[in-house]
């Protein structure tokens, strides 16, 4: 960024990646998340904002449930089940709206976890550049 004369938005605190059983697909964001969290010494509750990708909507309410998150700081502007869910797309996409709604709320901190196929998730948690 600074080679290319650009100003950061946000920087990567941290990240953890995590599995599960396979057949509980698409809960790995919650080990993951509490893998992070431990790492961070932090409390989920301590986050901002998340975005947390929907593979389908009992495996997001799963997740949630799981990691007791509250609703209001989860996908603000909605989520893959509202305005899709391009295959291979969610960690880019997740990111950017993550960065666009920190700069507009004024969030300090957000974080992005997604499930990945066979029982695997990951999780990084940003931070506002100047907040």
């Amino acid at each position: 960024a600074e080679q290319r004369g650009l100003t950061p938005r946000m920087r990567i605190r941290g990240w953890a990646v995590a599995g599960c059983g396979a057949e509980i697909m698409g809960f790995g964001p919650s080990p993951a998340t509490r893998r992070l969290m431990d790492r961070l010494n932090m409390d989920v509750h301590a986050i901002d904002l998340i975005e947390l990708n929907e593979a389908f909507a009992a495996q997001a309410l799963a997740v949630m449930n799981d990691l007791r998150l509250d609703p209001a700081r989860v996908n603000v502007n909605g989520g893959a089940i509202a305005l899709g869910h391009p295959v291979g797309a969610s960690g880019a996409i997740l990111p950017v709206k993550l960065m666009y709604e920190m700069a507009r709320s004024g969030a300090r901190t957000g974080l992005v976890t997604m499930c990945i196929g066979g029982g695997q998730g990951i999780s990084m948690l940003f931070e506002r550049e100047g907040a």
